[in-house]
């Protein structure tokens, strides 16, 4: 936020005018959704937001056809960044399982926040107690993942699917970390897989526009990004 607000200073635009506009932009956006994934920049005495769909006015949301932003070279100046990556997310208890097994995943939930080690365990014991248990997989996963333990996490994933599990979560976890450890072919086919089963998976929707872009493939990243922002559209209302 504070580097969107240099950039347009640097365009002088007036502080009331910067605050108004990066106000309205936090609150239209989802939560998740990081200010250094758009290019935000001076357009006149308007603040223009760029990303994959399209260009739009972040005070109204409106967008613009290409000529309504185009200005002469080194007027508009603005912050870009590596868009940011939607991270793994978490599964919640499922109805399956025995009970034993209930206990050690709601376990290991409790523990996440206090003790992400002794959570591991736990939910190493639920496995253990049924090796199908694919929220067990996907929690498990993810703490590795968080941990900076890679392999382990991708083997924990390909075992769950490897056993027959069909998750879109599952496959959006392993593609986000497929992207930490420089795969992007690989991501790429896990967020595909994952869409095929949740087509209404945004942050899927994003991370695959975003390695379609540096693919080189850009009708395929628009058209994900149009699918995410329609899909998310009703989280910032």
């Amino acid at each position: 936020m504070l580097r969107a607000a240099q950039a347009l200073a640097d365009a002088n635009l007036p502080a009331r005018r910067i605050s108004q506009s990066l106000k309205a932009l936090r609150k239209r956006l989802p939560a998740s959704v990081p200010l250094s994934g758009l290019r935000i920049r001076a357009v006149g005495n308007q603040v223009v937001v760029s990303d994959l769909a399209g260009r739009w006015q972040a005070d109204s949301g409106q967008y613009l056809f290409a000529f309504d932003s185009e200005v002469p070279a080194g007027a508009a100046r603005g912050v870009a960044a590596t868009p940011g990556v939607m991270r793994p997310t978490t599964r919640q208890a499922s109805t399956a399982g025995a009970a034993a097994d209930d206990d050690w995943f709601e376990r290991a939930q409790d523990l996440e926040e206090r003790d992400a080690s002794a959570a591991r365990k736990a939910y190493e014991h639920a496995i253990a107690g049924d090796p199908a248990r694919v929220d067990a997989h996907i929690n498990l996963g993810r703490l590795l993942h968080e941990a900076g333990r890679h392999a382990t996490a991708e083997k924990v994933y390909r075992e769950a699917l490897r056993r027959g599990a069909r998750d879109p979560l599952l496959n959006y976890n392993l593609g986000v970390l497929l992207e930490d450890m420089g795969r992007p072919d690989d991501a790429m086919r896990a967020y595909e897989t994952a869409l095929r089963d949740d087509p209404e998976l945004a942050d899927g929707h994003y991370n695959l526009a975003l390695l379609y872009e540096s693919a080189g493939r850009g009708k395929d990243a628009i058209r994900h990004m149009a699918r995410y922002r329609r899909l998310t559209r009703g989280r910032s209302e």
